[in-house]
């Protein structure tokens, strides 16, 4: 595992990939953040991370599946998928290593953003006036969040050996499990059962981790939805094997 972790950071430093995600992203961020008028921080009058987070998610829908594409397909397409088969190698070791180096580079291209955390803390009058707790819960929220989306980019990359599928059904389904079900859940027909599945929402669990008070139960649920694709992408890997 640790040899394709090694390979997989290497390559992501080594080309241009692991530096255009993180300047998008904070480029992105900042525009939203700090320059659009509409969602302009500078402009609410108080000091407050709420626009930074509820928009990184969305952000974060199209990011991951740019850094995962290429993951496994590009690997099926070149064929060195048998070759990295034959070797000692178990198939949960290769799906992790891969798996932690791009969550990796997901923490590392966050990690700049707590600059944001300490202009805030700067511009608060007095200054410290800002909710840390609910910021620090809110990076948790998005550090989950990006593991259940590289999950998901792994296993939509172990599907086809075409990186712009892989892409493109990535976004989809992470949209679908952080955005969808909850907006499903919102329609009058479920009666009863419309709490139960808008918990099951991934908003739903980041917007309740980012109220400050990290609850074990929204934690667990996304490492399980992290594990099952992570499961889904084994087997499917694994059915190569035979």
């Amino acid at each position: 595992m640790l040899a394709i972790f090694r390979k997989e950071i290497n390559s992501f430093f080594s080309s241009l990939t692991a530096y255009i995600v993180m300047a998008v992203f904070l480029t992105a961020v900042g525009l939203l953040m700090w320059v659009f008028p509409d969602t302009n921080i500078l402009n609410y009058g108080y000091a407050d991370l709420g626009t930074f987070f509820n928009l990184t998610p969305f952000v974060l829908l199209f990011l991951i599946p740019a850094i995962t594409m290429r993951a496994l397909a590009e690997e099926v397409r070149n064929g060195t998928i048998e070759l990295l088969l034959t070797k000692p190698l178990s198939t949960w070791g290769l799906i992790l290593g891969k798996f932690w180096a791009s969550w990796a580079l997901a923490l590392v291209t966050l990690l700049p953003t707590l600059l944001y955390y300490y202009s805030i803390y700067q511009l608060g009058n007095p200054v410290g006036n800002v909710d840390s707790a609910q910021i620090f819960g809110s990076y948790i929220g998005l550090a989950l969040l990006s593991a259940v989306f590289v999950a998901v980019g792994l296993w939509t990359s172990s599907l086809s050996d075409n990186q712009i599928v892989a892409f493109v059904l990535g976004v989809f389904i992470s949209f679908l499990l952080y955005n969808g079900i909850g907006a499903v859940a919102k329609l009058d027909f479920w009666g009863s059962l419309a709490y139960p599945l808008s918990w099951i929402s991934l908003d739903e669990q980041y917007a309740d981790l980012g109220r400050g008070l990290i609850d074990s139960r929204n934690v667990v649920y996304l490492f399980s939805v992290t594990l099952l694709f992570l499961w889904l992408t084994q087997s499917r890997v694994a059915a190569r094997r035979k």
